[in-house]
C-alpha cells in the first residue's frame, strides 16, 4: 500500500515495508550480530579455562568445582551484557543515523521513519527497540505487521514509526 508522506520540504509517495521483507532484514542483522558474538563466546569459553567441561575432568566427587562453575557463569553473564550493549547500539545508532536503517534493512531497501517520513531521534530509536522486546512475546507484535494497514508492528505503533521502502 502506498501513502503520500508530505512535509514542508518535499512530497513523496512511500510504500510500507511488509512482514517478509522486514523479516529478511532481521535475519541479515541477526547474522551480523550473531556470528561475531558466537566467535567471541567460543574464544572466551576456551580462554577462561573450562577444561573441566571440555575435557570431562572432574573432582573427587564426580563434579566440576564450584569455582569453575562460577567462573563459567560469570563469563556468560558478561558476554550476555556485552552482546546486549552491542545490539542496542547497533540498532539505535543506525536507525537514528542518516541511513535510517540497520545494515539488514539497507540491504533489502527499507528504512525507519517517524509518521511524517522524517528521520527518528536516538531516543525514539531506543524506545522502539525496547518496544521490540514486548513485540517478541509470542512474536505477536511482529506478526501484526502483516495485518495492519500501515504494516506496523506493535513496536512501531508504540514508537510512532513506519518502515517504508526506499
Amino acid at each position: 500500500m502506498e501513502q503520500v508522506i508530505s512535509n514542508d520540504f518535499q512530497t513523496e509517495r512511500k510504500e510500507y515495508a511488509g512482514f517478509w521483507i522486514r523479516f529478511g532484514a532481521y535475519l541479515i542483522d541477526s547474522l551480523i550480530i550473531g556470528i561475531p558474538a558466537f566467535i567471541l563466546y567460543l574464544i572466551g569459553f576456551f580462554l577462561i579455562g573450562t577444561s573441566g567441561y571440555v575435557e570431562g575432568t572432574v573432582n573427587d566427587t564426580g563434579y566440576t568445582s564450584p569455582e569453575e562453575d562460577l567462573r563459567l557463569l560469570f563469563f556468560f553473564l558478561v558476554m550476555m551484557v556485552i552482546t546486549l550493549i552491542i545490539t542496542v547500539l547497533y540498532s539505535t545508532l543506525l536507525h537514528s543515523s542518516k541511513w535510517q536503517a540497520t545494515v539488514g534493512k539497507k540491504l533489502v531497501g527499507i528504512k525507519v521513519t517517524d509518521l511524517n517520513g522524517e528521520r527518528i531521534s536516538f531516543w525514539r530509536a531506543f524506545g522502539r527497540l525496547m518496544a521490540m522486546y514486548l513485540s517478541g512475546i509470542f512474536y505477536i507484535g511482529y506478526i501484526m505487521a502483516a495485518f495492519t494497514e500501515k504494516k506496523q508492528g506493535l513496536h512501531d505503533m508504540i514508537a510512532s514509526t513506519l518502515v517504508v521502502k526506499k
